[in-house]
């Protein structure tokens, strides 16, 4: 007995991806990672399916919508979806579903769209075996990760944090504890100046204004006038000639 025929095609779109898979062309440049994009897999399947007479055919099952804010305090909405997708053989219409999650974040009326094509990409991906072309094993080379670039706002947030430092600069009692304090806080300070330019405006100040404080306290103090000697001999010969007396 011969295996349904949606199986037979299935395992033929394997093998043509297994010959000549799809290669990361695209560069993100905000996250700094190569991918393939939507418009490469349907180039590349669509005209496997269209010759291993192969339909595939979505149907959501659940989608969440929430909304976020990104850095620039834009709102953007976030749409999550579970999709299921029936590989139907137009030979004898076996058939078989798989499914599959995407996420996506758009301002506009997008978001939906793009997590579409995103549970897409991965299901096809997935159930095709398709493999990336032009590439070595991932496990040929160790890649160090760098430090992160951008470091979240603190817990208590910008304001109470600067005030934190402010404290802490205030009852430094040297110029080595107060770059200590700034050495410490090196990363947080170069987020806060990409963040929030008045509060960094104003720790610098801060830290000037603590530096300054503590240079006026240990400079040398001019000392009280003098007297001469001869205004001391001439002050004490009176009482010389009395006692002479």
């Amino acid at each position: 007995m011969s295996a349904p025929s949606v199986y037979a095609a299935i395992n033929a779109v394997s093998a043509a991806f297994a010959r000549n898979g799809i290669a990361k062309t695209h560069l993100n440049a905000g996250d700094d990672y190569r991918y393939r994009s939507i418009d490469d897999l349907l180039d590349r399947l669509g005209p496997l399916l269209a010759e291993h007479r192969l339909c595939v055919l979505p149907r959501a099952l659940e989608r969440e919508v929430a909304e976020r804010r990104e850095e620039g305090q834009r709102l953007l909405l976030q749409v999550a979806v579970r999709v299921k997708y029936k590989l139907v053989s137009v030979d004898d219409g076996s058939c078989h579903s798989v499914e599959a999650f995407g996420e996506a974040l758009d301002v506009s009326d997008k978001a939906t769209a793009k997590a579409m094509s995103a549970a897409y990409k991965s299901a096809m991906v997935q159930t095709f075996c398709i493999p990336l072309s032009g590439t070595e094993d991932p496990d040929r080379t160790t890649t160090r990760l760098a430090a992160p670039t951008h470091l979240p706002e603190p817990v208590q947030g910008w304001e109470q944090w600067c005030r934190d430092i402010e404290d802490v600069v205030a009852v430094c009692e040297s110029e080595q504890a107060i770059t200590l304090v700034h050495e410490r806080n090196r990363d947080l300070l170069q987020a806060l100046s990409r963040e929030r330019a008045d509060l960094y405006r104003r720790l610098g100040e801060c830290f000037a204004g603590r530096r300054k404080a503590l240079e006026a306290r240990s400079a040398p103090k001019p000392d009280a006038k003098k007297r001469s000697p001869r205004a001391k001999t001439g002050a004490a010969a009176p009482e010389r000639e009395k006692a002479d007396a």
